[in-house]
């Protein structure tokens, strides 16, 4: 299934090279409006997703990330608005430079060629991703968990419809409907059909795919992000980033899951910031100073500060200073976003120079890691490694170059 699957794709791709670029704007435009115009029939199918799910004792934190609502479809066709909005990097030339020979050396933006995406249960990927590549005119084939098996499938469904009214070819955007680990396997070893293999997901599946994957992988997603207040930090400030990194929506890989604390303001820090989260039901697991000026925090394990929790738990570390806190985070740190919130100038920089991170904040919450927020439109992940792409991915991450040469009869 998955080989017939990888030929469309990859005979889909060689189409799309060649595509125009009103055809690719007219196929966006349909996406947008046919997600608007079947929200009901997306949403009865989310429901059949939220429904088994709860069934099952999931979490609040990843109940909210499954569910869609009329507000987020909206929104996620207000996304491929956007997308279609932006310059379509393919094609562009970089730059053309003479030899003493006489050729005319350049390179040109080209598709990657064919896609694959592995993903938990968040709806909107489904769309963000496929959209994102079809900009890049590279085809995709997605696939997602199991407990949102019902709305991805109708989402590419009419995702697929609208695209080949405006006359993309077959197999430009597939998705693989049997949710086993064998297919999730077998397609890490499509490799004479992927041109790269994308996971997106918390640190198991990252895993599972690096360590299994034939086809080149691109890491991204895991964000074990922290939120360190300097000495210097305006206390109220400080307060609303973490409340907002920590509780906006916890089940993201941007929201925060540590808070590291300058010891000369912890003892008005954290019991301020506590009583902040107490609405939230924020677990606090902390270690032995956090625990002593917070009794009701739970002791933390070591293993606490290396955790991705994707819940409304966080780890609470008081430190000595600045390069404790900088030697912590890039110890136990994703490489995905952190944060310091300060007034002071050379701390806020040298935590810019010194944290080793895809995006580094000052004084700014660590939700702000979308692509949309970065003017991207959407994403489709964020990279924490740090070749090809880093941060994140929109549309010129999904591309490569070519050496493009012009000659005159040279020979050598």
């Amino acid at each position: 299934m998955l080989k017939e699957m990888g030929k469309k794709a990859k005979n889909a791709s060689l189409k799309l090279m060649n595509i125009t670029a009103e055809i690719k704007s007219a196929g966006l435009l349909a996406v947008a409006e046919a997600l608007k115009a079947n929200a009901d029939t997306i949403l009865a199918e989310n429901k059949k997703d939220v429904d088994a799910f709860i069934a099952k004792g999931g979490s609040a934190a990843l109940i909210d990330r499954l569910t869609l609502t009329r507000e987020r479809i909206y929104d996620m066709a207000e996304g491929v608005l956007k997308v279609n909005a932006l310059p379509d990097p393919v094609g562009e030339v970089l730059g053309m430079t003479k030899r003493p020979n006489g050729l005319v050396i350049g390179t040109k933006r080209v598709p990657l060629g064919v896609i694959g995406i592995i993903y938990e249960a968040r709806p909107n990927v489904t769309v963000d991703a496929a959209v994102l590549c079809l900009k890049t005119s590279n085809a995709c084939i997605l696939r997602g968990g199991s407990e949102a098996i019902c709305s991805n499938s109708i989402l590419v469904d009419i995702m697929n419809d609208a695209l080949t009214s405006a006359g993309f070819p077959e197999g430009s955007l597939q998705l693989v409907r049997d949710t086993s680990r064998e297919t999730a396997k077998e397609l890490m070893r499509l490799s004479d059909y992927l041109d790269v293999l994308i996971p997106r997901g918390g640190k198991g599946l990252i895993s599972t795919v690096v360590e299994n994957a034939s086809v080149p992988v691109i890491e991204t997603g895991t964000g074990n992000c922290h939120i360190y207040i300097e000495k210097t930090a305006d206390p109220a400030m400080a307060k609303d980033i973490l409340v907002n990194a920590k509780t906006s929506r916890p089940a993201v890989c941007n929201a925060a899951e540590s808070l590291l604390v300058d010891a000369s303001i912890a003892e008005t820090f954290l019991p301020m910031i506590a009583k902040a989260l107490q609405p939230f039901s924020v677990e606090l697991r902390g270690c032995e100073a956090t625990c002593r000026i917070l009794p009701e925090a739970n002791h933390a394990s070591d293993e606490d500060f290396y955790t991705e929790y994707n819940d409304y738990i966080l780890s609470v570390k008081v430190v000595s200073g600045l390069s404790e806190a900088i030697g912590h985070i890039n110890e136990h740190g994703t490489r995905h976003s952190e944060a310091i919130v300060t007034s002071d100038y050379a701390a806020a920089n040298r935590f810019l120079d010194e944290v080793d991170a895809a995006a580094v904040y000052v004084n700014a919450s660590t939700r702000f890691t979308d692509g949309n927020e970065f003017g991207y439109g959407a994403e489709i992940g964020i990279s924490t490694q740090k070749l090809h792409a880093r941060g994140p991915m929109g549309l010129t991450a999904l591309t490569s170059t070519k050496h493009i040469i012009y000659g005159s009869g040279q020979i050598r």
